[in-house]
């Protein structure tokens, strides 16, 4: 039997339940963290859960929609970033189908992983919207001190980003995955079913 693909969609009741719920959680983080004035995003919590729980491309929607939602409520810039929740999406469901959540090791690879990946993606949209900078205290001063010493601008951006996304994706990929092997065997059995599966 030939097995299902990692692109495979299931459009299920389970799924269908996930998606708000995931972008629930997403906009909880992400407003925790600004009440809290944390020096971290934490809005990928239920896009990484249901991405680990779904695939790819469910997890990638919630990413999506969550970005769209905050968007229209909160932050209009927000919506150009959903290229980054897109791309955090693919990354943590492709990881998860190829066995990278087997362990806590394997988490904190993964969140280096993630953390880079959402780096390059935010990169060229902080410059062109912000001129490399984060918007972050912990980013943006080490962006002021890379271009005071002449760095490209690329490169400052860069650093900017990665220096605020590594200790965001790894807390956010360490409570997701927390959350994942905490839910009960006969919930996770709900998205890995492989009846009515439709394959983009």
């Amino acid at each position: 039997m030939r097995g299902k693909s990692i692109w495979s969609v299931k459009f299920s009741t389970a799924s269908l339940v996930l998606i708000p719920a995931a972008v629930g959680i997403n906009y909880i983080g992400k407003m925790f963290a600004q009440v809290l004035k944390l020096p971290l995003w934490l809005d990928s919590i239920g896009t990484m859960l249901a991405s680990m729980l779904a695939g790819p491309i469910i997890g990638s929607i919630c990413g999506a929609i969550n970005n769209v939602i905050y968007g229209l409520t909160a932050d209009p810039i927000s919506f150009i970033y959903a290229l980054t929740s897109i791309a955090i999406g693919l990354v943590i469901g492709i990881m998860a189908k190829k066995g990278m959540f087997k362990n806590f090791g394997k988490v904190i690879v993964a969140g280096l992983i993630v953390a880079l990946v959402s780096a390059i993606v935010s990169t060229p949209i902080n410059i062109g919207f912000w001129g490399g900078q984060t918007g972050n205290v912990w980013g943006d001063t080490l962006f002021a001190f890379l271009s005071a010493n002449k760095f490209p601008v690329w490169i400052s951006s860069f650093l900017d980003e990665f220096v605020v996304d590594l200790p965001d994706k790894l807390a956010t990929l360490i409570i997701s995955y927390g959350i994942f092997k905490g839910l009960p065997q006969k919930l996770t059995v709900l998205y890995s079913n492989d009846d009515e599966i439709e394959t983009l």
